[in-house]
């Protein structure tokens, strides 16, 4: 198990759409693990792979609550094979794009089908958190950050606070 480094915003990996798996390997899980060793870490409620400098369609997530035990998610080609009608609006913020929140409108409901740890098929149906989530996450496989989905001007306002963030870091190095 292992920390990876996460790649923040506006590098240009994130905008890049990842390839397909073709098989969950030892070597897959074993990418799969260190993203939620990294998820935790950070600490965050998902992780796709294209974050830390992987162009692959894998993603990590575990929604569950402080005081819950934990319920990891490890997806491999998720792809959203229905969604509500209805939307739900959530403050979303990214571990790409550390201390930005942005309200973003998503479907409230999905159904998400993907390969799991054991090369496995399956679907999962996902309201509130979760769909907000996996949604977010899927997204990044796709070269879509959560940015994306805010107005010009709101998305203008968190890259100027993201570079200001990154040079007063760079400074106290």
């Amino acid at each position: 198990m292992a920390v990876l480094p996460i790649l923040v915003a506006p590098n240009p990996v994130l905008k890049k759409k990842a390839e397909p798996v073709e098989k969950v390997d030892a070597e897959i899980v074993q990418l799969m693990n260190d993203m939620l060793d990294t998820m935790y870490d950070a600490p965050g409620i998902g992780l796709a792979a294209p974050q830390v400098g992987v162009s692959k369609r894998i993603l990590v997530m575990d929604v569950s609550r402080d005081d819950e035990e934990a319920k990891p998610l490890r997806m491999a080609n998720p792809e959203v094979i229905w969604e509500s009608e209805e939307l739900m609006t959530y403050e979303e913020g990214c571990l790409s794009f550390p201390e930005q929140y942005a309200e973003v409108d998503r479907p409230a409901q999905v159904k998400v089908r993907f390969l799991d740890e054991n090369n496995e098929t399956r679907e999962i149906e996902a309201d509130g958190l979760l769909a907000t989530c996996v949604q977010h996450e899927i997204d990044h496989l796709d070269g879509v950050v959560f940015v994306d989905h805010i107005s010009t001007v709101k998305r203008g306002m968190i890259m100027r606070k993201l570079k200001k963030l990154q040079k007063l870091k760079a400074a106290a190095e």
